[in-house]
């Protein structure tokens, strides 16, 4: 991996889902560029890129000096992680600049086993307070990815506490939730945005009394306005989203944002509003500047708008078997590419166009405002009322895959950073080579003679061995001890460094490969074993709202209540005194700086009270614990527990139980239970879960009526603790199967009530299939037996 640069100024990193893509951001002026590969990818859709090819564009970023990040940033299943090792073992002697990733297991394994990579930790980690950053930096990671919801102000306030590189999403599509807390289109359909498979619920029309509208599908973020502001925040890494976006797309938009990061200060209002102009053909959506700015944005989810993206160019008022008609909003060309959009809420059907009618005329193009009947070969596909998007141009950046592919054929091994420290007598040069871990002696016999003038001095030297020989390394530091007075003819001297590379080469290549063995096989025998007693006493815990309902701990069924860490509970706290062993103080996910400091002074007055029980729900929760001694640490299923490294990583960072992941299934949660864990689990088996957590506010929809999906699927949405909370009307329920997750290994399970209340009907009717054992009527298994994609 070559050593990074300090940028002076701040990085502009493009995306490249494609190797199209790929090509477009470099040419377009990336100073770096993220991409997955075809495992453990946020984008799975995405084409991605295999080992290989990750290796040589790796190896082409870096010979221009520019950065190759690889995104592992999904969760990992348990049977998954012997591909992760692996994984991790390659791209470490590929050299790639850094890791990013969500899943805790990776940056274990990484950490102890693979020390050549750079960790950057995901927006998926839901990073939004100076503490999160500061724990990043305890962990050893050396960039962090910034929540979508932060301010200017906010992130100017954590630079000031960190010296850690932050980086900043400025542009391309953005989520309803945040990240990493979505659980909308698993809940739907199994398919996990945590696992890179996102079906996009959130982008469909629903109803509120009988109000359509989509409510969850935000705009497209651009921050391109606020570049000098975003700088002078701290932020190190400008990030445009879109691996899923076609080259043309990362081409106009970084271009776009490197003509203004380029711009003279003189010059900049006139380079914005050309950039402004390439944007908007870059075929995104209605565009916002998010939180940034400040305050609750009134442009970021508007539900009247469609969440499709693309130029809209009209509806279709004719069908003759493939060929469809419109009015079109703006000029078109033969080659651009259309999609259209059903009146109903299902996916889109995008194709070239090879042909423009005019009436019966074929013309190659058409000005706006034209009646224009587009050919296809989708016969009877299409209806009237349809809406017809432009998704891409005829101008569109093109290059190849096959080109593309050649022009890689032609990059070289990557340069390795040698450094060399010399020790030379009248007779004899002693090189040590040192390339990462890798440290080689080399002994050569001298043919020197006594300086007339100038002998050897580390001036010489440096010269002689800077030029590689074509060989793959390049020079970093040259050292040498107390030179004899002595002169080594030139030609001599030119013959050892080709000698020395060239051993170098041979020499180093099976040295990395062992290395990588080593690292690989080391990871390996730190995998856990099977567990040899998965007995253990059954615990029930219900999960309240109001502290006030613990007399629920009167049923002898419930051994414990967890209870939010909410203003009004704490005032109740001296009346749970006496239940202290019995109540874990359940801390809200989501704390922004302005008032961290006030929930760890009520956290440390109730330790002083004698509790000593707390549910952590993100990284920026435990150093709200430091300096306290005695304290019981619980991860919710927000910390992603999907396999037992990552349940070991969480033990590593204080967690003393963890909680299993809320989208898993039956399979996975057995294959993580039948291995000998380092700390005990619990598992959510009753719930409602949150589908959606989000910063934004939704006007004029309040939780006395259902949001109703087109497929009828009811959802509620309700605002509380500043934020909105999106929540299935359909519970799920696991009670059934609490003796099987029993036997596996799990004894500790929580029943939330917080929605319903141990007292209301609904609840005593959850509480007694807990005691007899069955599913209520009507809940759903989420993926416990359908299985997660």
């Amino acid at each position: 991996m070559k050593s990074k640069q300090q940028l002076k100024r701040p990085e502009l990193l493009a995306p490249a889902g494609s190797m199209e893509a790929f090509f477009a951001a470099v040419d377009a002026g990336a100073d770096a560029v993220y991409t997955g590969m075809k495992e453990f990818s946020a984008r799975a859709k995405a084409k991605n890129f295999n080992l290989k090819e990750i290796e040589q564009i790796t190896s082409y970023m870096q010979q221009r000096g520019k950065r190759l990040y690889v995104a592992l940033n999904t969760l990992v299943k348990e049977n998954e992680l012997s591909l992760l090792i692996d994984t991790l073992g390659a791209l470490e002697e590929i050299g790639v600049d850094a890791l990013i990733l969500q899943d805790l297991a990776v940056w274990k394994l990484a950490k102890e086993h693979f020390p050549g990579l750079e960790l950057h930790a995901s927006t998926q980690l839901t990073i939004h307070n100076a503490a999160g950053v500061k724990m990043l930096e305890r962990m050893g990671f050396t960039r962090g990815v910034l929540a979508r919801e932060m301010t200017l102000d906010e992130i100017a306030a954590i630079r000031q506490q960190t010296t850690l590189e932050l980086e900043q999403f400025i542009h391309g599509a953005l989520c309803f939730s945040y990240s990493g807390q979505c659980y909308f289109s698993s809940f739907l359909s199994g398919k996990s945005g945590n696992r890179g498979r996102c079906a996009q619920p959130c982008r469909r029309n629903h109803r509120y009394r009988q109000q359509e509208g989509y409510y969850f599908s935000p705009n497209d973020l651009s921050a391109i306005d606020l570049l000098p502001e975003l700088e002078a925040a701290g932020i190190c890494s400008l990030k445009i989203e879109g691996r899923m976006k076609s080259a043309e797309y990362v081409h106009k938009v970084v271009s776009a944002y490197r003509q203004v990061l380029d711009a003279p200060e003189g010059e900049r209002k006139s380079v914005l509003k050309e950039a402004k102009l390439l944007l908007k053909a870059s075929f995104g959506r209605q565009p916002t500047k998010g939180f940034l700015s400040g305050g609750q944005p009134s442009d970021m989810a508007i539900p009247a708008h469609k969440g499709a993206t693309g130029r809209f160019l009209g509806e279709i008022t004719r069908v003759r078997g493939g060929e469809i008609t419109f009015k079109t909003k703006e000029a078109l060309q033969q080659g651009a590419r259309l999609r259209v959009q059903p009146a109903i809420d299902k996916s889109g059907t995008a194709f070239t166009v090879r042909q423009l009618l005019l009436g019966k005329k074929t013309v190659n193009q058409v000005a706006a405002n034209s009646l224009v009947s587009v050919p296809s070969t989708f016969n009877n596909l299409f209806k009237v009322g349809d809406t017809v998007f432009m998704v891409s141009s005829p101008s569109a950046f093109t290059m190849s895959d096959s080109a593309c592919r050649r022009k890689l054929s032609q990059v070289g091994t990557p340069a390795e950073t040698v450094d060399l420290q010399l020790e030379i007598n009248p007779q004899q040069l002693q090189v040590t080579a040192i390339i990462g871990s890798d440290v080689q002696t080399f002994h050569y016999a001298i043919d020197s003679f006594p300086a007339q003038q100038q002998g050897l001095d580390q001036q010489i030297l440096q010269q002689a061995f800077a030029a590689t020989a074509g060989e793959p390394f390049v020079l970093g530091t040259l050292t040498c001890g107390e030179l004899p007075e002595v002169v080594i003819p030139p030609k001599q001297l030119k013959q050892i460094r080709r000698d020395l590379y060239a051993a170098l080469r041979q020499n180093h290549q099976p040295q990395r490969q062992q290395i990588r063995a080593e690292h690989v096989q080391s990871a390996r025998n730190a995998l856990f074993p099977l567990a040899t007693d998965r007995t253990g006493r059954q615990q029930i815990r219900v999960q309240l709202r109001d502290s006030r309902d613990q007399r629920i701990l009167q049923d002898p069924s419930v051994d414990q209540i967890l209870v939010p860490l909410s203003g009004q509970n704490l005032q109740h706290a001296n009346k749970l005194q006496r239940r202290a062993q019995q109540l874990i103080w359940d801390i809200p996910f989501v704390i922004f700086d302005k008032d961290w400091l006030d929930t760890r002074n009520a956290i440390r007055q109730l330790g002083q009270m004698g509790f000593r029980n707390f549910r952590l729900n993100n990284l920026g929760h435990f150093p709200l614990f430091d300096k306290m001694e005695g304290m019981n640490l619980y991860s919710s299923f927000r910390l992603f527990s999907l396999n037992s490294q990552a349940i070991a990583a969480l033990a590593e960072i204080g967690i003393n139980e963890a909680e299993l992941y809320i989208e898993d299934d039956r399979k996975n949660l057995t294959d993580i239970l039948r291995h000998q864990l380092p700390i005990p689990t619990a598992i959510t088996a009753y719930a409602s879960v949150a589908l959606l957590t989000s910063r934004v506010k939704i006007k004029n929809v309040r939780s006395d009526n259902p949001v109703l999906s087109d497929r009828d699927d009811a959802f509620r949405v309700q605002q509380r603790q500043g934020l909105t909370w999106l929540t299935s009307e359909t519970d799920f329920s696991f009670i059934a199967n609490i003796p099987e997750l029993e036997h596996a290994g799990c004894h500790n399970f929580i029943i939330d009530l917080s929605h319903l209340g141990p007292f209301s009907q609904a609840g005593k009717h959850v509480l007694d299939a807990v005691k007899r054992g069955y599913d209520p009527q009507g809940s759903s298994k989420f993926n416990f037996e359908s299985g997660l994609e």
